[in-house]
């Protein structure tokens, strides 16, 4: 290597330099030793290998493999919604890169790091001399040593780079984890004081419990362990946007002896603890299987959040992590026991966290997006620039000390109207596609001059009118004249009956003359009818439940059908209003805020505060097969499977705390909805719901503004424009300048984007 070293310094002390060394072409292979579908698969035929520098982060280099395209061939790719053209790796030594030959022909082998242990990828480097691959090979080992000693290797001997030439094992490569003495399997039962979750008591401590130090020592000491063995620790990096490997850990779940429900994540070496988080919804878990990892997130108490990831080394120890980490949280939400939940719903909850495909789609065209894994750095945004709105707004109505806090977008027509404490902003779409201030509805008052803030505010009878709730009113509503802009009703539901929330008579009502409307309190669901004498509750469609059901949201499909979710996080599938529910889904945990139905009621939507819950209603086996869950009940041993559809924690990590505004399904009359949109702080997120139905449930696309989102919703009958409310501004956002989450789609946009009409 010696005889490079001239060559090399000339490239390698100049920072400027992104490219260290490059090989123009070769293809890259995927390998897998002793796989039955295929050993050697070709991922790009026509390819270049490039060292390159992280600018951003000292001493850290890139391994990029990029797609060659002939003349002519990226014009094929102008259509398509993505592309794989770049694989990058962080060169570190944990690659086990080695150079060798195929067919005669040079090649480098490194590890794939985000595959099973067993994969390798292989770069054939055909037609490339000898000098070239030797000072390729090189670069490599120079980069590594910069990574692993934080130091320059200019003056590096070349005996200092032998440390990272790989060399095959005399035998084969020994598990590296350390053995944890035990005499017995961990178990896991019911957390309460007859049954506690405890390890057997035959169990003997590891010998990592007993090196570490004694602050540690006194922690461990209040902890009953369930789970101990060692993974890899991986922490997000966000100079090199990609995790960073940080060694083989010894990975726990314990519970706290002196606090029934409080359960803990931790990861030490022989140093001592290096982290200990509390298991909780805001963890925002996410397992994969196919990765045999666990993802989260933790929020200092700074409140700077950090994104975490566990690989475990076998297919077992993920099972028992996956298992054990879902009852300790269900059991921190609700403070019971596991064991009192019946078996068909813990096979629920247990569901919620799986990451398989969904079954019964109706396209069943083979996708071809792949899902990058946690591992894989995420794509660059692309040189397309956005479509940005010009500011046509000149004029300004008058601004309050309140802020925007509920849009409703209109059925009819091309109004959205935008609630801002007694007032409500009326917004129109002009001909470039921008929303334009247009009126205002001032000082909401009851028909007797009472001044109030509406708390919820619905359209009715094809836009003509408003209903809203008055929070100093609960058992009334109150029904506006849009037409004149002033509230021209009282609606008295009931004396002893508040009205909580409220929902068309069907999906579609707002665009009829349909008069009626349905409402919930805590724990009834009932008909409103505008037109009877008296009180406006309908005794006849009227359902009350004796226990404090908290319902906290109420939805319709386009034939009426119901579904009502709760505080608790239980779901129940109504056919009409009056009787019993035909299905209800038991609760994760954590409290829905918001719900929303496809037209068909095939599926249902439900907000929490870190994830949405996608739910398919489709009865999948048994008597009633092929019904939905609305018309008749699941069986016992076939609940349906609950899908998260949340944020990866690397790019939580980038967004800080989340918390969703509802979720809403597009509504297009007669056609099949294919996007879901909501909100969290200063972004807009939506998901391609034909892509979450095959199982892509994370490929979801986002924008960033410079202001709070307050909520945003579908255009009625458009699938490309969402209409977006921001603390004091709206604007029209076309779903295409939505962009995957990257470091330029997480930054801030420009305020050209935006319509400055506060009002």
């Amino acid at each position: 290597m010696n005889i490079f070293r001239s060559l090399i310094g000339k490239v390698w002390q100049d920072p400027n330099a992104a490219e260290v060394v490059k090989i123009p072409s070769g293809q890259l292979h995927l390998v897998r030793p002793g796989n039955i579908r295929t050993s050697r698969e070709c991922i790009y035929n026509d390819c270049m290998a490039t060292v390159r520098r992280l600018p951003s982060i000292e001493h850290n280099f890139q391994l990029v493999i990029t797609k060659v395209y002939e003349d002519g061939d990226q014009d094929l790719l102008e259509d398509e919604d993505e592309t794989d053209e770049e694989k990058v790796f962080l060169i570190s030594e944990e690659l086990e890169f080695r150079p060798g030959e195929t067919d005669g022909e040079p090649n480098f082998m490194w590890r794939d790091l985000h595959g099973d242990v067993d994969e390798f990828y292989e770069f054939v480097a055909a037609g490339t001399n000898a000098p070239t691959c030797a000072f390729f090979e090189t670069c490599m080992y120079r980069a590594m040593y910069e990574r692993k000693y934080k130091k320059g290797a200019d003056s590096v001997p070349d005996a200092a780079l032998e440390e990272f030439m790989w060399r095959p094992p005399a035998t084969p490569k020994a598990n590296p984890r350390r053995k944890v003495s035990k005499k017995a399997e961990t178990t896991v039962v019911d957390s309460s004081p007859q049954n506690p979750i405890v390890v057997d008591e035959e169990e003997q401590p590891s010998q990592s419990s007993q090196s570490i130090n004694q602050v540690d020592q006194q922690f461990m000491a209040n902890m009953n362990v369930f789970f101990e063995e060692e993974a890899e620790l991986y922490l997000w990096d966000a100079d090199s946007w990609d995790f960073r490997n940080d060694g083989i850990v010894v990975a726990r779940i314990m519970q706290q002896k002196d606090a029934e429900f409080v359960f803990w994540l931790s990861a030490s070496n022989d140093t001592g603890l290096l982290l200990a988080h509390t298991i909780c919804s805001e963890i925002n878990q996410r397992f994969s299987h196919k990765m045999l990892s666990l993802t989260w997130n933790h929020i200092d108490s700074n409140g700077t959040p950090s994104s975490w990831l566990f690989r475990f080394l076998n297919q077992e120890d993920f099972g028992k992590v996956f298992e054990l980490f879902t009852k300790c949280q269900w059991q921190t939400l609700h403070r019971v026991p596991w064991g009192k939940m019946k078996p068909e719903e813990q096979s629920y909850v247990l569901s919620s966290n799986e990451d398989v495909e969904m079954k019964d789609v109706d396209d069943e065209e083979e996708d071809e997006d792949e899902v990058a894994s946690d591992l894989n750095p995420d794509e660059e945004a692309s040189d397309e620039e956005e479509e940005e709105y010009e500011d046509e707004d000149e004029s300004k109505a008058p601004i309050t000390g309140d802020k925007n806090s509920q849009l409703t977008v209109g059925y009819k027509g091309d109004r959205s109207y935008v609630l801002r404490g007694n007032n409500i902003g009326v917004f129109s779409r002009s001909s470039d596609g921008t929303v334009k201030y247009y009126a205002t509805v001032s000082n909401i008052a009851t028909p007797k001059g009472k001044s109030f803030k509406p708390k919820n505010v619905m359209l009715h009878d094809q836009d003509t009118k408003m209903i809203l709730q008055n929070p100093l009113d609960p058992n009334s509503l109150y029904s506006m004249d849009l037409e004149r802009g002033k509230v021209v009703e009282e609606w008295k539901v009931h004396d002893d009956i508040t009205v909580d929330h409220i929902a068309p008579d069907h999906k579609f009502a707002p665009t009829t003359r349909e008069q009626t409307l349905v409402g919930s309190s805590h724990n009834a669901l009932f008909r409103i009818d505008p037109r009877v004498s008296g009180t406006k509750l309908v005794e006849s469609q009227f359902k009350q439940y004796v226990s404090k059901n908290k319902f906290s949201g109420v939805t319709t499909t386009a034939s009426g059908k119901l579904a009502v979710a709760s505080e608790k996080g239980d779901i129940r599938l109504f056919d009409s209003i009056g009787k019993n529910a035909k299905t209800a889904l038991p609760p994760l945990g954590d409290p829905i805020l918001g719900i929303d139905v496809t037209a068909s009621g095939r599926w249902i939507v439900a907000t929490t505060q870190t994830y949405l819950l996608l739910i398919d209603t489709l009865i999948g086996e048994g008597r009633y097969q092929g019904q939905l869950g609305f018309d008749r009940s699941f069986p016992a041993t076939s609940k349906p499977q609950p899908k998260r559809l949340q944020l990866k924690p690397q790019h939580v990590s980038y967004m800080g705390d989340i918390s969703f505004t509802p979720a809403r399904f597009n509504q297009v009359e007669g056609q099949e909805e294919n996007a879901i949109v909501t909100s969290s702080g200063q972004f807009v997120i939506a998901w391609d719901f034909a892509k979450v139905k095959k199982g892509k449930l994370d490929q979801y696309e986002i924008k960033k503004y410079e202001d709070h989102v307050v909520q945003d919703n579908f255009r009625f009958g458009d699938d490309k424009e969402i209409i977006v409310a921001l603390n004091n501004n709206v604007l029209a956002l076309n779903k295409k300048n939505l962009r995957k989450p990257n470091r330029h789609s997480l930054a801030p946009q420009s305020h050209s984007s935006i319509v400055n009409a506060p009002f």
